[in-house]
């Protein structure tokens, strides 16, 4: 199983932050998932050993964030949900439940970094070569698909990738929403580039830090790298992040103040169920 925390995991998290998610509820607690943006069971072979200290470890986490984690994002989805209800989907609110989703998201990456540690401590040689390897090959086929291309190409696939994620939330959109939504992809411009080139610098960040795993400073670099991964980013991609989050969240407040009340039902009726969804885990029903 690999150290992930699944997309599912976050649903309502990303509905703020990314305006994406996926729909598969059944999903979260199967798997740990994009806080950490490597995956040891897609980027090596793990030993036996190393296979059920894994699993093990995400058992307690899994146990410790839908018994402790949970409770919080229903509170917070029930915000997300009376903002819409009210028609106060404002930037200023959504920049307040952004704050309040980094917190949430920061607590389960301090949480997680201690088995972190124990468990990339025990990686060989010949496995953090192998790491290096899948890291090359990672940023040359995101290279391939996010860059390498004409930036009227991007922009396209990126609009309609846009589209794809937020019609589970809003329904069909109309062309007014479908113009709003080019002219947010076409205002990114070129941040692809920017942010396949901050993804190698972490990933390098990584692999200098798994030269020294057996030192003492191991555990705190990699609590850099897993909780405040933001002071590592380059100058460029912190400018090309900051233009992104402010895109999105005027998209989104657009986006809602050009709904129509079908689509509002639609999304509070969306935002329910995703709460129903959360509430049912066993771990809340004790």
């Amino acid at each position: 199983m690999p150290l992930r925390l699944s997309k599912a995991l976050f649903i309502a998290l990303g509905f703020i932050v990314a305006l994406a998610a996926c729909t598969r509820i059944d999903l979260a607690y199967r798997n740990l998932d994009r806080l950490v943006p490597w995956s040891l069971g897609d980027y090596l072979d793990m030993n036996r050993e190393q296979k059920a200290l894994l699993d093990d470890r995400l058992k307690q986490h899994l146990a410790w964030h839908c018994k402790t984690q949970l409770p919080g994002y229903l509170d917070w989805l029930d915000r997300v949900r009376d903002m819409v209800a009210e028609g106060q989907v404002t930037d200023q609110a959504v920049q307040q439940r952004t704050v309040e989703a980094r917190q949430a998201i920061g607590r389960v990456a301090e949480a997680i970094t201690p088995s972190a540690a124990e468990l990339l401590r025990g990686m060989s040689d010949s496995q953090v070569a192998e790491m290096r390897e899948a890291f090359h090959d990672d940023i040359s086929e995101r290279q391939k698909k996010y860059v390498d291309t004409p930036l009227a190409e991007q922009i396209t696939r990126r609009t309609e990738r846009m589209e794809k994620r937020l019609t589970p939330w809003f329904g069909e959109l109309t062309p007014v929403q479908q113009q709003r939504v080019r002219a947010w992809s076409k205002a990114l411009g070129d941040q692809n580039r920017e942010w396949i080139a901050n993804r190698a610098h972490w990933q390098q960040q990584l692999l200098l830090a798994m030269n020294q795993r057996n030192d003492a400073s191991f555990e705190p670099r990699l609590a850099t790298l897993l909780q405040r991964k933001e002071s590592l980013w380059t100058t460029q991609y912190r400018a090309a992040y900051e233009n992104t989050e402010t895109q999105a969240r005027s998209l989104l407040v657009d986006l809602v103040q050009q709904s129509t009340p079908q689509q509002r039902l639609f999304l509070q009726e969306r935002l329910s169920k995703v709460r129903a969804d959360f509430s049912g885990l066993k771990c809340l029903r004790g």
